[in-house]
């Protein structure tokens, strides 16, 4: 019996260390890596399309990919919360009072490009596998599907927009991204 236990893990470890050193050869190369993605989002999108069922399925994989775009834009350390903190420590007199902070403060993601490329990949393999299964085929009514994610993605998008407006700060530009805690 440990025998095929041990027999077990180690086919396992080894299938776990090839395909880390597969993730890894891939990190440097993101746009082959997101060509591959935007083929499976066709390829699920098609299936989709051609069948004319798994409505459901789709919805939520557009959700998730949405919460994890929103998560990409974010900056990991929220400048409306350091404002907060820092107004606070204002009133209490513990924090020295700056008018010319204007210190380059480097952009960093709450999800890095590399995850949510990862995650982007790995939902829309699970979301095309999930199309195949009749059992998630429930029946809805498409448009109305179709209508609120339309008002979700506007609605969500106009707020992180004035979060960025608000906080000065910009995402897709690497070399000159900051944000201001004024």
């Amino acid at each position: 019996m440990d025998s095929i236990k041990e027999t077990t893990l180690g086919y396992y470890n080894r299938i776990n260390n090839t395909y880390q050193k597969y993730l890894d050869k891939s990190t440097p190369h993101a746009i082959p890596r997101w060509i591959g993605t935007y083929t499976l989002f066709g390829l699920f999108m098609l299936r989709i399309v051609l069948t004319e069922g798994w409505y459901i399925v789709c919805y939520t994989w557009a959700i998730y990919l949405l919460n994890m775009f929103l998560q990409f834009l974010t900056p990991k350390f929220d400048p409306s919360l350091e404002q907060e903190m820092e107004s606070s420590s204002v009133e209490e007199g513990t924090s020295k009072m700056d008018e010319d902070d204007d210190e380059f403060k480097p952009f960093i993601r709450r999800l890095p490009e590399f995850r949510f490329w990862y995650k982007a990949t790995l939902s829309t393999i699970i979301a095309l596998i999930c199309s195949f299964i009749p059992f998630c085929d429930i029946p809805v009514f498409w448009p109305i599907l179709l209508v609120y994610f339309i008002i979700l993605f506007t609605l969500t998008m106009r707020r992180q927009i004035q979060h960025m407006v608000k906080y000065k700060y910009i995402p897709f530009d690497v070399g000159k991204a900051k944000y201001s805690n004024k």
